[in-house]
């Protein structure tokens, strides 16, 4: 098992924190969280009366280095355009989750934390943020810490951190 506070001193680029269900994936993401790295719930709870515009803008407001241009291309990429007008509640598990996607790989944090960005996606959608994270794998400055299951094969990983759930 790795140690929280080498989890603390991450590399640039992709960090991918595996293990099983209830291995610590998603708490030591919070505890980035805690300490600076963004991050979103992707499933949005609590936000179903929320249009994505609203869920962008809070975010926005929190991320000094946002990327419109990006966000924008996001947004048409990951076939947001119908939802736009539409309360969360009103959208499949997978929309709501390319919601909070489109936000946080546009949000331009030194550290963003995704817990398990591919559940619920699309294919299409997964290639979407998998290109987008290739692209940002060789980034001087930023780091993208991805929890799930297992670390995505198409990806040029910096770091891969295996959790077995003991403490």
């Amino acid at each position: 098992m790795i140690d929280l506070p080498s989890l603390v001193q991450l590399p640039p680029g992709l960090v991918a924190i595996t293990g099983a269900e209830g291995s610590g994936k998603t708490h030591y993401l919070r505890h980035l969280g805690a300490g600076g790295a963004q991050g979103l719930d992707l499933a949005l709870p609590g936000q179903d009366g929320q249009t994505p515009q609203a869920i962008w803008d809070a975010l926005q407001h929190r991320s000094p280095q946002w990327d419109a241009a990006l966000h924008q291309q996001l947004v048409e990429s990951l076939l947001l355009q119908p939802h736009l007008g539409k309360q969360l509640y009103m959208l499949s598990a997978g929309s709501r989750r390319k919601v909070a996607l489109a936000g946080l790989l546009a949000c331009g944090a030194v550290v963003t934390c995704l817990d398990q960005p591919y559940a619920a996606l699309d294919g299409a959608s997964i290639r979407v943020v998998n290109d987008y994270l290739a692209r940002g794998a060789d980034h001087p400055t930023r780091t993208w810490v991805v929890a799930d299951y297992e670390a995505h094969p198409q990806l040029p990983w910096r770091q891969v951190v295996l959790l077995d759930g003991s403490r």
